[in-house]
């Protein structure tokens, strides 16, 4: 009982230090998409603008890829702390992904190092954003690489389908009993020390020398497969090598795939009110939206959007509001405005927030819920899903 007692205490531990860590990530998220929005806004619509196949658009073209990598990491580090739900999710064969991933990393990794698949192509699907699960993949295969980078050794990428029952889950006690899909990344390396594997999922904690990671990759892991209802586990010992099992539950084919954002980007002429509390946010959403075909009309307070919508709220056909603002909240200022107006269509977005979320959202009354920076083509097809059934 006294062993079980000090696990129970250090498996508190580690959630509080990866929650408090979560909340300060959030807390700078904010500001930084803030400037990602703008700086991808504006080099999109400056490209837009540019000859074709000029050093113009191609230098844009550079702008937008760093900013689009500095929006992905972001999302890596708000994933541990499950405030990621930019990624849209759909129904995935992952001996598919395991294919690619191995092609992909086969001429990265040197001949000193034998890559071996055990793959069971009849493992079910699972319901996960692509990029993610390759994400996952990777992380765990550098990891791997790292631990037999000096003598070499051989890694196995395995996936099976296996049946977990309540008994099975009694470290678990979150997950629910049921089929999982099991992916195993399987080294021959180094192993890792018993006392540092209560350590290993924690942002930045890192046992490779300076140059060789940011302590990022496991913790990234641990986050994203939380958020899709799975758990990792990993059994390992000095110079054994190390076994990383990631389980993920698997969805019966008949469920509803979710579609992501295609790359089409319509536009329309109904009157927009436009409400953030940033000028320069304002101003690209003017523009942004302009440039689609719609009448838009700014606010750069929640107070005086409230005061235009309670003149005329018949004057708009949707408003697109940011979150975090003073005097009224986003979600604040939406519920006043469905006091008035039940029917106005809106579209809640946030750099971070722990105050809302996207299910609280639509339970307000709140159309659509997105997290910043959005790209114009993603604003252009949220803003049709939601005007278009309303």
């Amino acid at each position: 009982l006294e062993e079980e007692a000090e696990t129970l205490e250090l498996r508190l531990q580690q959630a509080q230090k990866m929650e408090a860590i979560g909340t300060l990530a959030g807390g700078i998220a904010h500001d930084f998409n803030n400037i990602l929005s703008v700086i991808l806004g504006y080099s999109e619509m400056a490209k837009e603008d540019s000859l074709p196949g000029s050093e113009m658009e191609q230098d844009l073209s550079m702008v937008i890829d760093a900013g689009l990598r500095a929006q992905s990491l972001v999302q890596q580090i708000l994933a541990f702390s499950r405030q990621d739900d930019t990624e849209s999710k759909q129904l995935l064969h992952m001996a598919d992904l395991i294919k690619e991933v191995v092609t992909m990393l086969r001429p990265t990794l040197p001949t000193t190092i034998e890559i071996k698949q055990n793959v069971d192509v009849t493992t079910g699907l699972v319901l996960a954003n692509p990029a993610k699960l390759n994400q996952i993949l990777m992380n765990l295969c550098t990891n791997s690489f790292h631990a037999m980078e000096a003598d070499g050794g051989k890694l196995v990428i395995a996936l099976k389908e296996k049946e977990l029952f309540a008994g099975d889950l009694v470290h678990q006690p979150e997950i629910e009993a049921g089929t999982f899909a099991v992916l195993s990344v399987i080294d021959s390396g180094v192993g890792i020390a018993p006392e540092l594997l209560q350590n290993i999922y924690l942002p930045y904690f890192t046992t490779k020398e300076t140059g060789k990671g940011t302590g990022m990759g496991l913790s990234i892991v641990h986050g994203i497969v939380q958020s899709y209802g799975g758990f990792v586990t990993v059994n390992s010992e000095p110079g054994e090598g190390t076994v990383f099992n990631v389980f993920l539950p698997v969805v019966k084919e008949n469920c509803t795939q979710v579609q992501g954002i295609s790359e089409q980007c319509p536009t329309g002429g109904e009157r927009i009110l436009f409400v953030d509390d940033e000028e320069i946010l304002t101003k690209l959403g003017k523009d942004m939206l302009e440039r689609l075909g719609y009448d838009v009309t700014i606010k750069q307070s929640s107070l005086h959007a409230l005061e235009a919508f309670q003149r005329q709220p018949d004057q708009f056909d949707l408003v697109i509001t940011d979150q975090t603002m003073p005097e009224l909240t986003g979600s604040e200022l939406s519920e006043r405005m469905l006091q008035i107006r039940p029917d106005i269509p809106i579209i809640l977005c946030t750099g971070y927030s722990t105050i809302i979320s996207a299910e609280k959202a639509k339970a307000m009354g709140i159309k659509e819920f997105a997290f910043k920076p959005l790209a114009k083509t993603d604003l252009a097809q949220l803003i049709r899903k939601v005007l278009d059934v309303s």
